[in-house]
């Protein structure tokens, strides 16, 4: 059964492609033209990405600026998209000679003057999503959620989350919010398997909120990595596209995902559009209980208990 190309993160929250285009490694092979770069959205939306996840410290803090630059090429409509940014990591770069180390930030005034600074990177009057990028140890809960409210009050965020928070990290920042967290962006792969049994994924069936998803193939690992957990898991991948027809094991190792019941948003990383492609078949494939519990057996190297 073919799976709904849209996603409601939330009760009352925005609504996302179920396969969302990251934006973290745009700048990677050298810095493409605005041109270029609206061609890639262009081919993102046509094959139904049409949300797309930003961080204001991506491509040491100039991603921003370039998708914005090729999005105000782009013929399509602001609204038709979704645009996500995350801020409170403050990396140590040129391009911040403030920064001495890298650390965090939520105090009010970051996460403002974050946002600010991305609405005006990428050239549009609201972000669909801000998340707090990383949990911050020194996060006073009540200052960081009077931002962000204030952010969602005055129409330049519309919805608000995290990102790599643990269920109690959530939960305290979301006792101070009169807004609900709609999402947890956080690492989850058939290699990175741990959210299913650290209380990740059950917070959010609980809450019914749906995490979105990074690194969803390991970072390219799955493909390139030599290690025995690696071949097994490709093994395993590899059997399974078999038996879908999927023909791709990147597509399956989505499916994988998309099959746990918390109803998983994964960030697709790659910036070729023959890949995009590929992977979003991942919609159409659906895996059996063995077949899921095959690919965790291969990654985890035992039958399950």
């Amino acid at each position: 059964m073919a799976i709904a190309r849209q996603i409601e993160l939330a009760a009352g929250g925005p609504v996302l492609s179920r396969l969302v285009f990251g934006a973290w490694r745009l700048l990677d092979e050298g810095k493409p033209s605005a041109e270029d770069v609206a061609r890639l959205i262009g081919t993102a939306a046509d094959l139904g990405l049409t949300s797309f996840d930003h961080a204001d410290i991506y491509g040491n803090y100039e991603v921003e600026a370039a998708f914005g630059a090729g999005l105000a090429r782009w013929s399509g409509r602001r609204d038709d998209i979704q645009l996500i940014s995350k801020c409170d990591i403050m990396l140590k770069s040129a391009n911040r000679p403030d920064n001495r180390l890298k650390f965090y930030d939520t105090s009010a005034a970051h996460i403002v003057a974050s946002a600010e600074r991305s609405l005006k990177n990428l050239g549009t009057d609201y972000l669909d999503l801000l998340l707090i990028h990383r949990p911050d140890p020194l996060m006073d809960a009540d200052e960081t959620a009077a931002a962000l409210e204030k952010l969602v009050a005055v129409g330049k965020v519309r919805a608000v989350g995290v990102s790599n928070f643990s269920p109690s990290q959530f939960d305290l920042l979301a006792s101070r919010l009169s807004i609900p967290l709609v999402t947890n962006q956080i690492e989850h792969s058939v290699l990175e398997t741990s959210a299913l049994t650290d209380g990740r994924l059950d917070h959010a069936q609980r809450l019914r909120y749906q995490p979105m998803i990074w690194s969803p193939l390991g970072g390219g690992s799955l493909f390139s990595g030599d290690g025995a957990r690696e071949h097994k898991v490709r093994a395993a991948l590899t059997q399974v596209a078999a038996e879908t027809g999927a023909n791709d094991i990147g597509a399956v190792a989505i499916a994988w995902l998309l099959r746990h019941p918390a109803r998983l948003v994964p960030v697709l990383g790659t910036m070729k559009p023959a890949r995009l492609a590929a992977l979003t078949r991942a919609l159409d494939v659906t895996l059996d209980r063995q077949q899921w519990f095959a690919i965790l057996e291969a990654s985890e190297g035992r039958a399950v208990p």
